[in-house]
């Protein structure tokens, strides 16, 4: 299906090195804010206490905030959780006080200020289960990027492996650039998105390295710059119907999903964007630099032997 078709294609690797000097900068300044500002991790991470409140009436969350103040708890994280009328409050793990006595001291001054808010439930993350989450975290990323590595090399060849899983981890990198300047909380949700834009983007690398190697077949005569702009041609109608549908179901959630889903639809939004552009125009230059060849994807045909009379 295509809403339109480019008759002559479009000279992307004529501007691969632009391209890719704009994906450095943008990734060195990714890891810069990460080594500077660091992520601001949830209580998932950090350990720490989740309470949700409910209240007759829509929770109103700065009175919230101000009276956990008041109590000597500024850092904590409060937020509306499925409906205007519950809250989330989250809090850090505190070495002066055991979590039953902060959830008893946070629901005791809360009930002084609202007698209709009644306590739905409370968690506690110690800090090891934190620990072991980001490890856990970071190991399923690097067991991910290295799956994708060997997928595409046994599809491919390993050119193509190498070239997506740089692109790939460039839109892995500015994403947690992006939460590290901002300062937005990494939670659990928001490493599934990261871990969801791993597979998205690679599916994107594949649609066109997939006619990158058709072309290789078809088009004998041409070079390889001319191939891999053909390929990028020839799947933009299918990238942008891909994509515009999917951005269209994660900005619904963005807008509406509230603010527990906000941040997971945010990566996955950024993850997106990023994740056409580097498997566009960061995976194929330097599938083309690496020197991908005709060779590499078609295997000669062997010369038939003639019958002996």
């Amino acid at each position: 299906m295509e809403f339109f078709r480019i008759q002559k294609d479009i000279p992307f690797m004529r501007h691969a090195l632009v391209f890719n000097v704009i994906s450095g900068i943008t990734f060195l300044l990714a890891v810069f804010f990460l080594a500077t500002r660091g992520l601001h991790l949830g209580v998932e991470f950090t350990g720490g206490m989740v309470m949700e409140l409910r209240y007759a009436h829509a929770a109103d969350l700065d009175k919230l905030r101000a009276t956990l103040t008041r109590i000597g708890l500024p850092d904590a994280t409060v937020q509306t959780f499925g409906s205007s009328e519950s809250a989330l409050i989250r809090l850090p793990t505190r070495p002066d006080v055991s979590g039953s006595e902060l959830s008893e001291k946070v629901f005791g001054a809360l009930k002084q200020d609202d007698p209709t808010v009644e306590r739905q439930r409370v968690e506690f993350v110690g800090s090891q289960v934190g620990k072991e989450l980001v490890n856990n975290g970071a190991l399923a990323l690097m067991l991910v990027s290295a799956l994708i590595v060997v997928y595409l090399w046994v599809r491919f060849e390993w050119k193509f492996g190498v070239a997506a899983i740089i692109a790939n981890l460039h839109d892995v990198v500015i994403i947690l650039g992006f939460f590290a300047f901002f300062q937005w909380e990494f939670s659990l949700p928001v490493l599934a998105a990261v871990l969801a834009v791993l597979g998205y983007s690679v599916n994107e690398s594949v649609v066109v390295f997939d006619r990158i190697r058709e072309n290789f077949r078809k088009l004998r005569k041409a070079t390889v710059p001319q191939i891999i702009n053909n390929a990028i041609t020839r799947t933009m109608s299918r990238t942008i119907i891909t994509h515009g549908c999917t951005q269209l179901m994660v900005t619904s959630i963005l807008l509406f999903g509230g603010d527990t889903l906000f941040y997971f639809a945010l990566a996955l939004t950024i993850g997106i964007l990023f994740g056409i552009y580097s498997s566009v125009l960061v995976a194929s230059p330097i599938v083309m630099w690496l020197g991908v060849s005709r060779e590499d994807l078609v295997k000669p045909e062997k010369p038939k032997q003639e019958a002996v009379v």
